[in-house]
Parts: C-alpha cells; structure tokens; sequence
C-alpha cells in the first residue's frame, strides 16, 4: 500500500481519488462505527450526511434502549424509579463518568440536565452578578441567536441595556473569524468593568476553536467569571474543563453526541465552586441532599456537586438514547476521534481546494482556520458565483449539509461515522455543480 496512505501518518498526503479514499477508510481504526448508525438514504443509497454538527445520526442502538424503559414503564409503574433495569430515581448518575471523560472534568463537576439555553441561564443566575462599575459581559458579535438572546435577556433582567452592558467581539475588517490577540485586548481594555465572559468554545458559523484556556485564565487575572457554551465543542474536540479553571460550560447532545433531536443537555461547574453553599443559584427538588429529599421539608440544602443545579427529576426516556449514544464515545475515545477529524477535515479541505482551482463560474472560500489547532471538524464554504443554487445542487444529489445566510455552507465530516469515500464523493459532485 502507498507510504502517503498510512493512517498515523501526522502528514498524510492527500490524493483526490477514489483509491486514495478507499485505502484511508481501510486504514482508518475506527471504520467499525460507521456501522452503528443509521443513515438517511439517497436513491437507495446511504446519502453523505454532513450536519452532525447540527444534528448527529441516530445510533443504531438507540431504539432498543428507549424501548427497555418503555417495558420497565409497563412492568413497573412508578416503582420503576427503583425498580427498573436502570433506576429513575438515580439515572442523571449514569453519565457521571463518561461526561467527566469527554470534557476533562471531575465526576462531582458535570451533570445531565434539562436544555442547553435552560442551562445556560441557570449557570448565569450563579456566575453573572454584576456590581457597581463590574457589571459587562464580553462575548461573541453574531453568536448563535439563542445564547445573544440570553445575554440580552440576563442583563435586562439585572437593569441594564444590553447595548451597554454586552461587549461584542468581532473580526478585523476582511477577516472572517476572531483574533486571541483581539479577545486578549478587549479583555484588558474593559478589566475593571467585565463581570462575565461567555463564549461559544467553537463558533457555529465559522467553526472557531477558540482558545478557551488562555481565554478563561485572561479572564480570571482580571477578576471575571469564565464560561463556555460547548454546543459545537463537546463530542467534537478535546476539552479540559477542570485543568483549565473554566467556572461554569454548558452543552447540548443532539449534535456530535448524537442522543436525537432536543435531547438533554449537559452542564460543568468547576469543584471550587459545587460545595459553596452559599452561591446564588435557582433551587429544584432534585438539587436538592439525597437523604433528606423525600421528607418534603422547607430549606434547600444543596448536593455538595454539579447535581445541586438540578431542578426536576430526569427525563428517563432522552436519557435513555443519550446512554446509548455515549456508550459508544467511551468505546471510541474523544482523542481518537480527534486524531481521524484532524485527518478527515484536512482531506474535506483539500478536495474543496482542488475544485475550486478547476472551477469555472463559481469559486470557494473556506472561512474555518486554517490550523487544525483551531477548528474542529466544521468547514464553512463561503460560495462566490452560485451559492443557494449550488446547496440545492448538493441537496438534489444525496449531500445532506447545512446552508446559513447569506451564502455559506457549513459541512462537517463527522469522525465518528464519516469516511474518506464521502469526502471524495462529496468532491465529485461539487465537481459537477461547478
């Protein structure tokens, strides 16, 4: 087999061909998940499925797994909360050590609950309480509407306008994503009046990594909270959320955690900060001391972990999938996932660079970095010449990608069930549409 094929090769060369594609899929260590999940399909055919970063596919493991709490329901009533195969009463605890695993945590610091924006608003009630001149958030222009709207509401809500108080991050003039030195500026600039920064760790538009360590110690040299909405990051890069002293991160599992469409979320808090009893935060029945829970009494005594957020009890059934879902992570391992995108992505990268020097009347710009280091397995293709027809030409022709106004394409080769024979056939049919 060609030397330029071998997979742990850090510098693979790249070949726009079909046999360089089928030589990398046979290479690739991980090519046995492909098989677990359930593709949409084209003509018969598996479609290439580009949009976990919106929507990741379902496991095919899945349905058994909601099925054994629908049995337990019907067997067990109520009582299955203690009864069933997998407790009720207990299931949040079932994602204690995987989730620690994925994002580089301890298991008293993470937690599955509710939505993502629920979450996050939760996180701020404790980590945004703005005094005197400190009482601004640093964040990203043009986030993803959700989180802008939770900044606007949040500091409202505290009796601020959101025209003062939200300090917006934007790129240089002709640049499409954010520059550290940038962020570190406006950081210092703004040291004696930032309460809070809140970022997406990457970026869902562009596919930003950003550089969430030195980012959240800038932050705390000045006296500011740090946290970070993982939407786009958790499942798809590995994080360090206790090493690098995060304060608080939320994060969604429909995406690259593959748990189905709006299913639960998942939460951090750092352990400096779970045993504080006395940190303001929104109380719920099920953050509230497991030994004294069921006696119904007045007075919230907190669960000395990041479960002492929890305002209900579980959601069984989308835990149920999540399980199933995260159950293949920790068989696949975040760093070995990452290995395969860093290779998958640069190989998505260097096809749509081939086509693009061939093509005619339309053009690509790739506006993710450059740099493996500062991008996860996203590519965002701003499109000059066709755009919106060029999506329907992918569309019509089993590409299942996302397309975002005004003209940019966002695909992402998903490590976990992506393979080079779809990048290459993806590149084909680019090929034809330009």
């Amino acid at each position: 087999m060609p030397e330029f094929c071998q997979f742990n090769d850090q510098n693979m060369e790249y070949s726009f061909s079909e046999e360089f594609a089928k030589q990398a899929d046979e290479q690739d260590p991980l090519k046995a998940y492909r098989e677990q999940y359930l593709f949409p399909q084209h003509n018969g055919e598996p479609c290439i499925y580009f949009t976990g970063n919106s929507l990741g596919l379902q496991p095919k493991t899945a349905k058994a797994a909601l099925e054994q709490e629908l049995d337990d329901w019907a067997k067990h009533g109520v009582e299955g909360h203690f009864d069933a195969k997998n407790p009720w009463f207990s299931y949040h605890e079932l994602f204690t050590h995987p989730l620690a695993e994925l994002v580089g945590a301890k298991p008293e610091e993470v937690v599955a609950m509710n939505g993502l924006t629920t979450n996050l608003h939760l996180l701020m009630v404790s980590f945004y309480q703005p005094y005197g001149s400190r009482y601004k958030i640093l964040c990203e222009g043009k986030a993803f509407p959700s989180d802008q709207y939770a900044l606007e509401s949040q500091v409202r809500f505290h009796g601020y306008q959101p025209e003062d108080a939200l300090i917006e991050l934007h790129p240089r003039e002709g640049e499409h994503t954010i520059r550290l030195e940038d962020t570190l500026k406006a950081i210092e600039d703004h040291k004696d009046e930032i309460a809070l920064i809140m970022i997406g760790g990457v970026n869902y538009y562009t596919g930003q990594l950003w550089d969430m360590e030195t980012i959240t110690k800038a932050g705390h040299e000045i006296g500011a909270k740090v946290g970070w909405d993982l939407a786009h990051g958790a499942g798809n890069v590995p994080l360090k959320l206790h090493d690098w002293g995060v304060d608080f991160a939320a994060w969604c599992s429909y995406k690259y955690l593959n748990s189905g469409p709006g299913s639960i979320s998942g939460a951090f808090i750092h352990e400096k900060h779970v045993t504080n009893k006395n940190l303001i935060r929104f109380a719920g029945w099920w953050g509230q001391d497991k030994e004294t829970r069921f006696l119904m009494e007045k007075g919230f005594n907190p669960i000395p972990t990041a479960e002492s957020w929890q305002l209900s009890n579980a959601p069984v059934f989308a835990m149920a999938i999540h399980k199933a879902a995260l159950d293949i992570f920790q068989k696949a391992g975040i760093n070995n996932l990452r290995k395969k995108a860093v290779k998958l992505t640069g190989y998505l990268e260097y096809v749509i660079q081939q086509v693009s020097e061939k093509s005619g009347d339309v053009s690509f710009e790739i506006i993710t970095p450059t740099n493996p280091e500062e991008r996860g397995c996203q590519l965002s293709i701003l499109c000059h010449g066709k755009g919106k027809e060029l999506f329907d030409f992918l569309t019509q022709n089993g590409v299942i990608a996302d397309w975002r106004e005004p003209n940019v394409i966002r695909v992402a080769p998903v490590p976990m069930y992506n393979s080079f024979m779809d990048v290459y056939r993806f590149g084909k049919i680019l090929e034809q549409a330009s």
